[in-house]
């Protein structure tokens, strides 16, 4: 699989981390210690940013810690720091004597000591002439944090016990990392050999020399999809929707700054046994005809689980396992009762775009040749987008329990009845409804209740995806909910997750057989195929927790919800973890999904 810029930026964090500590599976234990490996990434941090990221209280952070502060510090820029000698050289010749940086390091800013002074000064005064070259100094500061970085680099590849032992991201906290379940029950299945998978005797799917590969006990898992298959050709849907009570209920998967994916959850009340038919596919936002949106390649799903929202502990029932082009559905019976829909996706193709330039700022806010404030066309096209999502019944109209959505999404408030009918009285409505007219002047008149000032716009924006472009560039990716014959409600927007991820452990695990490693029996791992997508999960049934190196360098074609080729996942003792999910880069062409896993030996 290629390399792509998250596991880049993963793979300088390693080398970064490395640099200090022998193992990234070592803590920090110190702020000195966390300065140090930021330095070694090319960050300067404050002492007010190195407060911020390591509190008081604070006892260690890991190294997934590491990467998220890494993401919020920006590279120390050569140009700014010389933007600052250039304020302190008050004869402009390009030198700054000792004295004058003695006094302007001693008493402004983060103060250091006169000792501290003299170490910077003996460092920076290449020519030894009593005079600091800040230009010179500058490009020897920019070389030499290249020169550690590369060397950084280069020393994760060269040593292959270092590379092995190579971590995925987020591996607590993303959505590809689903939450350990408890305690693995008396009766799980015993271990079996998968009919579609194969375990290698030889060994040239690993990178790992012979020797290791012996001792470590892989277990290799090779499956091969299909081109095209995008068409399940065994569940027909009914040939007449309106022959059915329907109904259709949007939502929207939101990707958070953890990697968390959240989304609407529903509830479905079934009076008495019968026939059900659901559906989960995208929504297409596009303006353009022919031109779908760029989420609709976004895999969903819908997982059906009995329990109360406000409890982890659910039973699955069942999921949207066939697929018919995008859309993804089941068809059966359920008993009468009360069901949660809970909405899924692997989070394979809902990763934030980013772009190495940064682009103009989209204007929000004009003024009229009478002075008064105007949305501009941009902004109400991306009011107009968020409206086709927040109308959760795609009615045209914003009921208040739809704007609570929103507001939830974006404020973390709720507006009341009070609110609610001041809302109606000073914006378009229908049927004591919200229009989407109503909508852009509830915007416009909270620019104007700034007097322009578009910084609450902007958090509304960004809380929705959107950049300062006006371009959607967070994972996010809207969807419809069918069910027919009975009506859907939203119950909740980002609750539910613990109860999600153990629907979709056990949807792998009851699908898939499993295999014990190698010298390993009590260390199982499930692989399922779906129609577009493989899944695993890894049951640690011993009473140590266990640390499994995953190889997916072999396979093609593919593109993991870890974002990475190669990693490694710890699952605590008596507990399973979902280790990856796996899908077709280019759903047109054959694609192999090729997994090597090994057990790591405690350090």
């Amino acid at each position: 699989m290629q390399r792509s810029e998250e596991e880049r930026f993963y793979m300088t964090c390693r080398a970064a981390y490395l640099s200090v500590f022998r193992s990234s599976l070592v803590n920090m234990t110190s702020k000195d210690q966390l300065c140090s490996v930021l330095q070694q990434a090319g960050r300067n941090p404050s002492q007010k940013a190195l407060d911020k990221y390591w509190p008081p209280g604070t006892k260690k952070l890991n190294f997934d810690d590491f990467c998220e502060i890494l993401k919020k510090e920006k590279t120390a820029e050569p140009d700014q720091l010389m933007r600052i000698f250039k304020k302190f050289d008050t004869n402009c010749d390009g030198y700054i004597s000792h004295d004058e940086l003695s006094r302007i390091l001693t008493s402004s800013g983060e103060k250091m000591s006169p000792k501290e002074v003299d170490e910077v000064f003996s460092l920076a005064d290449v020519n030894k002439d009593g005079k600091l070259d800040y230009a010179e100094f500058c490009r020897l500061l920019e070389s030499t944090v290249e020169q550690c970085q590369t060397a950084a680099l280069e020393k994760l590849e060269a040593d292959a016990k270092l590379k092995r032992q190579n971590f995925g991201n987020q591996l607590d906290n993303s959505p590809q990392s689903l939450e350990s379940q408890p305690e693995l029950p008396a009766s799980e299945i015993q271990p079996r050999t998968e009919p579609e998978t194969t375990q290698r005797k030889d060994s040239r799917s690993s990178s790992r020399p012979s020797s290791a590969r012996s001792r470590r006990s892989p277990l290799s898992t090779a499956i091969t999809m299909g081109s095209g298959s995008t068409k399940s050709g065994r569940l027909a849907e009914p040939k007449s929707l309106q022959d059915w009570h329907h109904t259709l209920m949007r939502g929207c998967f939101y990707l958070e700054e953890d990697g968390t994916i959240v989304s609407l959850q529903y509830r479905l009340i079934i009076p008495e046994t019968t026939s059900i038919y659901l559906t989960i596919r995208p929504l297409n936002l596009s303006p353009i005809p022919d031109k779908p949106s760029p989420w609709m390649c976004v895999d969903t799903a819908l997982y059906v689980v009995t329990g109360n929202e406000t409890k982890e502990d659910s039973n699955l029932v069942c999921f949207t396992e066939l697929r018919d082009k995008e859309r993804f559905l089941w068809r059966g019976e359920l008993n009468a009762g009360s069901y949660l829909l809970l909405p899924f996706t692997t989070g394979c193709r809902l990763m934030k775009r980013t772009r190495k330039t940064t682009t103009k700022t989209a204007q929000l806010v004009n003024r009229t040749q009478s002075g008064e404030l105007e949305l501009t066309k941009e902004f109400k096209a991306a009011l107009s987008d968020i409206f086709e999502v927040i109308d959760l019944d795609g009615s045209g109209l914003l009921s208040l329990e739809e704007y609570n959505f929103f507001e939830q999404r974006t404020s973390g408030e709720k507006c009341d009845e009070d609110a609610w009918a001041i809302c109606k009285e000073n914006f378009d409505t229908r049927k004591n409804e919200l229009t989407r007219q109503g909508f852009l002047e509830l915007n416009l008149m909270e620019a104007n209740d700034r007097e322009g000032d578009p910084r609450d716009l902007w958090l509304t924006l960004e809380a929705m995806g959107y950049n300062r472009s006006l371009e959607m560039v967070e994972g996010k990716c809207s969807f419809f909910v069918c069910a027919c014959l009975f009506v859907i409600a939203a119950v909740h927007l980002d609750s539910g997750i613990k109860m999600l991820n153990s629907a979709v452990q056990r949807s792998i695990t009851s699908k898939a057989e499993a295999r014990s490693l190698k010298g390993h029996e009590n260390v199982l791992v499930y692989t399922y195929k779906g129609e577009s997508r493989i899944s695993s999960v890894i049951a640690n049934k011993s009473n140590q927790k266990v640390t499994v190196h995953i190889n997916n360098e072999q396979s093609k074609n593919c593109v993991s919800s870890r974002a990475m080729s190669v990693f490694a996942v710890e699952v605590p003792a008596r507990t399973k973890m979902v280790c990856q999910h796996v899908m077709a880069l280019n759903e047109q062409q054959e694609w192999t999904y090729n997994c090597v896993e090994t057990i790591i030996p405690s350090l």
